[in-house]
């Protein structure tokens, strides 16, 4: 084990979180004497390519627990494919399902448990038809330092053919395991996208109206050390004090926004990438992120300074800093090799009406709550023309 790197477990929600190299094995003791069969959740590659499979596998073995793999979870997954999954995972008769990969993946997993247990399907969840009444249990083994679902309630689907991406609190994992050795395979692209995704819970966690001290904390220490950390990965993918601390890091932002939710950078962020799948979420948020820290720190510029401090402890807590707050995320941005644009992706000014009605209809719940400035359809339309 890395010299300083401590091993610990916390409990949050429920969920006991296993945090640091080998904590894989510490699952055992959840499976072994209590399930005969599970299901395996996977992506595309990433529990492969990082070594997390095999040790998953391992531990099933060793706690003589027969196991069957569903892999295939791609990026912004959606409703229909997280049915494929809970229908196998019901007709084969899982007993309980660990999750291994990234948000989406973890994201699936949870919807998946529902379904296998509650029956209906992943859109009566999502539109708020049905509740969650009883779940199969989860286990969660994150490969990202990102989204933090490892920790959180939530989980994030695209309604089929809609566009529509939509987060709701569905469940906690029974346990989780944040081990860093398994993101040291993260290509660079997606140690940007992850870990700016975990800058952006915090920062909006923090600036949320329904924010507290306790939040604030949080979010701080987020930022502080994505600031710190998030270069020396950026120069070597294969530095495991680096890793550790992003995967804390945005294992702690998690917690945040479980505590104080996302607000108007993600609820644009979801209409953008709910229509383009292909833009990965964690980059959509530090395209348009900065844009929308300018009106946030005009509103609550105490809040938003706070959080800043670690990229720019210059930055005032009045509103004329608002500018330099925006300028300060972006160039940390610039500084770590995140310069993108909408268009990239495939957005265009064609695609800002259908973005604006999503953000404005479907998806308001996800931010009318907590957004700390007025969002309309002017606001949201200028955000994305500059973005584009």
């Amino acid at each position: 084990m890395c010299a300083g790197l401590r091993r610990f477990r916390l409990t949050y929600m429920g969920t006991e979180l296993f945090f640091g190299e080998g904590a894989v094995g510490r699952l055992a003791r959840f499976l072994k004497g209590r399930f005969s069969l599970v299901a395996v959740v996977t992506g595309r590659s990433s529990a492969r390519v990082s070594g997390a499979l095999a040790d998953v596998e391992g531990v099933l073995r060793e706690a003589g627990v027969d196991y069957f793999v569903v892999g295939g979870v791609r990026p912004n997954p959606t409703t229909g494919l997280a049915d494929e999954v809970a229908e196998r995972v019901w007709r084969e008769g899982a007993e309980a399902v660990v999750a291994v990969g990234g948000g989406s993946v973890i994201d699936t997993a949870k919807f998946v448990t529902a379904i296998a247990a509650s029956g209906g399907r992943a859109e009566d969840y999502v539109r708020f038809r049905r509740g969650v009444r009883s779940c199969i249990p989860l286990y969660a083994v994150n490969l990202t330092h990102g989204t933090g679902s490892e920790i959180d309630r939530y989980a994030v689907l695209t309604v089929d053919g809609t566009g529509e991406k939509r987060g709701i609190g569905v469940r906690y994992p029974v346990a989780s395991v944040d081990d860093p050795r398994y993101t040291l395979t993260l290509p660079k692209s997606q140690t940007l996208y992850t870990a700016l995704d975990a800058l952006y819970h915090a920062y909006e966690s923090a600036t949320s109206l329904a924010t507290s001290p306790y939040t604030a904390l949080l979010a701080a220490e987020a930022v502080r050390l994505i600031k710190e950390w998030l270069p020396k990965a950026v120069e070597d993918g294969r530095d495991l004090r680096a890793r550790y601390w992003l995967l804390y890091a945005s294992m702690v932002a998690g917690i945040a926004i479980d505590e104080s939710p996302t607000h108007a950078i993600h609820g644009i962020e979801h209409a953008l990438s709910g229509l383009k799948p292909e833009l990965p979420h964690g980059a959509g948020l530090a395209i348009i992120g900065p844009e929308l820290i300018k009106l946030t720190h005009k509103a609550v510029p105490e809040e938003s300074a706070a959080v800043l401090k670690p990229i720019d402890p210059s930055i005032r807590p009045v509103p004329e800093d608002a500018e330099r707050a925006a300028e300060a995320v972006r160039e940390f941005q610039r500084s770590v090799g995140f310069d993108e644009s909408l268009s990239k992706y495939g957005v265009g000014r064609d695609d800002i009406r259908d973005a604006v009605k999503l953000a404005l209809g479907p998806l308001k719940y996800l931010w009318d709550s907590t957004t700390p400035f007025k969002l309309d359809e002017g606001v949201i339309e200028e955000v994305i023309r500059k973005s584009l």
